[in-house]
């Protein structure tokens, strides 16, 4: 495993997510129900919550994966992926279970739908994110994938809800934010900093599709978050404690090849450029032009590089 000792005054993301595998395949169209079809193309990745891991890493940001990992060859696989970006683990494998994975049909237009089988990046057990050590100026990110299961749920939330001051708390309620549950949402809400979905999800926590009145009703139901919604290739609004009105950051046109993870290098790069000290609206930007940029690659994991992104952005004078 990767050394996770750091100076103290470090900043870092503890990750309170779930990496897994990625089993990608390309479709001409969605198959019928019942129905059969050949892929174009396959690949198998590490996904899920690597991908924000990965984004943060790569702009330098020091990364901890605090969620589980298990004992085969996903679990083998995720912890090589992680190795590979300097990303420390905190938990011993699961000696039980393997690690969990995904099937993402990619159609045309680079649309995604994803079915997930969870695994042993599942904690479920009373007390298995007490160790996690999350310390004052540590930020601490987990999803709506965390927060459904039964079992591992509650035990999630009720950690995340009783994280002290000083930690930052960023949710990402993902495509099961319908399935939450009312009681274990709730406590997770009123504690987040951070809320962060795309107009989809918002629109599922709100009931508004448009991306700047779903940010204004989200920002109202917390109590100290600052609310991002992401509007694909139309940018993300964000609506922050300080200021009545959304704003509306935009983001390059890009041809799109592959929209998965664009949400995942979103977040990850916002994250570390708020670590860094950059003001919401410019850590907004960046992450936009970290979003664009994965569109343009196949894969999961297709953040850019810190060096690749500060090019990008010089070039095009964003």
């Amino acid at each position: 495993m990767t050394d996770v000792t750091e100076a103290a005054t470090t900043r870092r993301l503890v990750f309170a997510g779930q990496a897994i595998v990625d089993i990608v395949m390309r479709v001409p169209a969605l198959p019928v129900s019942g129905g059969d079809m050949l892929a174009t193309a396959a690949e198998v990745t590490v996904g899920g919550g690597f991908n924000v891991m990965a984004a943060a890493a790569r702009q330098g940001m020091t990364v901890l994966y605090a969620g589980g990992h298990g004992t085969g060859p996903w679990g083998d696989m995720v912890r090589a992926a992680l190795d590979n970006e300097g990303i420390g683990v905190l938990h011993l494998p699961d000696q039980a279970r393997d690690t969990g994975f995904d099937v993402a049909l990619v159609e045309p237009d680079a649309e995604r739908t994803f079915v997930t089988c969870l695994g042993a990046e599942t904690l479920h057990q009373a007390g298995s994110w007490a160790a996690v050590p999350a310390r004052a100026g540590d930020i601490v990110y987990i999803s709506g994938y965390g927060l459904v299961p039964a079992e591992s749920g509650p035990v999630l939330g009720q950690w995340a809800a009783a994280l002290p001051e000083g930690v930052l708390l960023f949710l990402d309620p993902g495509p099961l934010a319908a399935e939450i549950p009312a009681p274990v949402l709730a406590p997770v809400l009123e504690r987040c900093d951070w809320l962060s979905c795309n107009s989809r999800e918002a629109a599922v926590l709100c009931g508004q599709s448009d991306p700047a009145v779903a940010a204004r009703l989200l920002r109202e139901r917390t109590t100290r978050a600052q609310v991002i919604v992401r509007a694909g290739p139309g940018g993300c609004v964000l609506a922050l404690r300080a200021d009545p009105v959304p704003v509306h950051v935009p983001a390059p046109r890009v041809d799109a090849v592959d929209t998965t993870g664009a949400g995942d290098a979103h977040a990850g790069v916002l994250l570390a450029a708020l670590a860094e000290g950059d003001d919401p609206a410019s850590a907004a930007r960046r992450a936009n032009v970290a979003a664009a940029l994965s569109v343009t690659r196949p894969g999961p994991a297709t953040a850019p590089a810190r060096a690749d992104l500060d090019r990008f952005i010089a070039q095009h004078g964003l």
